[in-house]
């Protein structure tokens, strides 16, 4: 706690480097990477909040001190509308949810909802949504509560036609240089850790098949991260298997302590009620899934411009709780605990929480 103290006196600049620094001591940093990732968060606010949850939970306790004291779950920590995409699960249904637990950790449920709202509120100043920030919220909530009641709702888009209509999920197509833009990448011919070709080779469906190893740059806030894929072409197509190095979440870092890998990504991966992708697990210190053109994130900017955002917000709300439902025995005390709450709490959290984003985002630039 003391450390977490002492970090909350920081500003931007002390933090990402303290932040980095903590990184170096957990796992191998690719420098350019994160030179990369520093120019990213100085264009806008988006990529900004994206990827920097170290000061997201440096300020949280601060600002919504209140809703620090709500029930503990194990939570994605760092939710925001980016955080979802699509797999396919072991019957070869087409699921969507949230496809990013690096930041997992037993944190106030509130945590979750609070981010995915700033992160809206954001794309909403942003341009990027249309909806008023009170009807997002409401969206938010309602998925949250309902989910809760129904004790899960995974979201199969195979089986909700009429959903994915109204999401815009049916406009995205395979993209074309998916396989291209892989098998461009040149070979990773030396700094491949032994740890990461053993975790590959487990996850190959045929123990002599030959395959290519490249580095892969993706994602924001696992900029700096090691990412190598194992590319080949086996019964007559491309398949793909990428390892990522995983570290501690953040709120590791905050509390002052170092480790390695990610104990809690298989744990929530495990829990959370949805149909999981049966290629995707965690080995060692790395984590391993299967990439293709349709298990991949998907980002508001994929969507059309057609959509219905209240929905869409009203599924991710709905995911949360699926991923919150993993945490047995809470979920008495977390209705509870939002009946007790003034129904706008989210929005004032989220409207809190963005607006101090912003003063950090333009604290950095000037660095």
């Amino acid at each position: 706690m003391a450390a977490g103290l002492r970090k909350c006196l920081m500003n931007i600049k002390e933090a990402t480097n303290a932040y980095e620094h903590w990184m170096r001591g957990c796992s191998p940093v690719i420098e350019a990477q994160l030179r990369y990732k520093h120019q990213r968060m100085r264009e806008d606010l988006a990529s900004f909040f994206r990827g920097t949850f170290y000061r997201w939970v440096q300020l949280w306790p601060e600002i919504c001190s209140d809703l620090c004291r709500a029930p503990k779950v194990l939570a994605v920590g760092d939710l925001h509308v980016d955080s979802f995409g699509t797999w396919r699960d072991s019957e070869g249904r087409l699921c969507w949810g949230v496809d990013d637990f690096d930041e997992a950790f037993p944190l106030p449920y509130t945590n979750d909802l609070v981010r995915l709202a700033a992160s809206v509120r954001i794309s909403i100043d942003a341009g990027d949504m249309q909806l008023k920030f009170k009807d997002a919220c409401e969206a938010i909530l309602a998925g949250y509560r309902q989910s809760l009641h129904e004790e899960g709702c995974p979201i199969v888009l195979a089986e909700e036609q009429a959903q994915i209509q109204k999401l815009g999920f049916d406009q995205i197509k395979s993209p074309r240089p998916f396989w291209d833009k892989l098998n461009s990448l040149p070979a990773a011919n030396h700094g491949l850790p032994r740890s990461a070709t053993d975790a590959l080779r487990e996850t190959m469906p045929a123990a002599d098949l030959r395959y290519k190893v490249v580095r892969r740059e993706a994602g924001l806030g696992s900029l700096g991260q090691q990412r190598f894929v194992a590319l080949a072409k086996w019964r007559g197509g491309f398949i793909a298997r990428e390892a990522k190095a995983l570290l501690p979440s953040a709120c590791v870092w905050l509390d002052g302590r170092h480790g390695n890998g990610q104990p809690y990504y298989p744990v929530v991966m495990g829990s959370a009620i949805r149909s999981s992708d049966p290629f995707q697990k965690v080995v060692g210190n790395w984590l391993i899934r299967r990439l293709s053109p349709d298990s991949n994130p998907i980002h508001m900017d994929d969507l059309p411009a057609k959509r219905d955002e209240e929905r869409l917000l009203y599924a991710m709300g709905s995911e949360a709780a699926n991923v919150h439902l993993g945490t047995q025995r809470q979920l008495q005390r977390i209705l509870k605990d939002m009946r007790g709450r003034k129904s706008n709490w989210l929005r004032a959290a989220g409207k809190g929480m963005a607006k101090a984003m912003e003063r950090e985002w333009k604290d950095y630039r000037k660095t």
